[in-house]
């Protein structure tokens, strides 16, 4: 089966998100807005039980951190997708790594970036036109992350919370 790692902002965050994902997103209904901090990966039931208790570990040893939202940004000219910007905060990019190591350790298809997905396999016309737009906009969105979710995929593409592991706030 196919797992994967993701934080959920705010039902405020995903409201802005989803604003544009429903026009812009054809992933729209199979997730709702997140931030992915573990690409997708195979795993055996069995392995899940590890996988669950290593994220367990790494949920104790990490402390809430700021979640900023301030831009808009996109992966052009890789491919036609716009995001919300995520401020790469040192605790954010210290928990991506922690999930590629040990029993969770995997090749990287891509380097982290951390965003929220709002569009993407645009045209190129509408995404000139929807990024110009967007980008003229101020994005001033701040919250405490205290959780991460380890996620599966259904078999009609959708993705479900497997379980939710809550950061040490002592």
């Amino acid at each position: 089966m196919k797992y994967g790692v993701a934080i959920f902002p705010s039902k405020k965050i995903q409201d802005e998100a989803n604003s544009y994902r429903m026009r812009y997103d054809p992933h729209y209904a199979l997730i709702p807005p997140h931030i992915t901090i573990k690409e997708p990966f195979e795993a055996s039931q069995q392995e899940v039980q590890e996988i669950t208790n290593e994220l367990e570990s790494i949920a104790k040893e990490t402390k809430p951190f700021p979640l900023r939202v301030l831009k808009v940004s996109s992966f052009f000219p890789v491919t036609n997708t716009i995001y919300l910007k995520v401020d790469p905060v040192d605790e954010l990019l210290e928990l991506n790594e922690k999930l590629y190591r040990g029993k969770l350790q995997q090749e990287r298809a891509f380097s982290f970036v951390p965003h929220i997905t709002i569009a993407q396999k645009l045209s190129d016309d509408e995404f000139s036109d929807v990024f110009g737009s967007l980008n003229m906009q101020e994005f001033n969105m701040e919250e405490i992350v205290d959780r991460f979710q380890l996620m599966y995929q259904l078999e009609n593409g959708a993705w479900t919370v497997f379980d939710t592991f809550t950061f040490n706030k002592e």
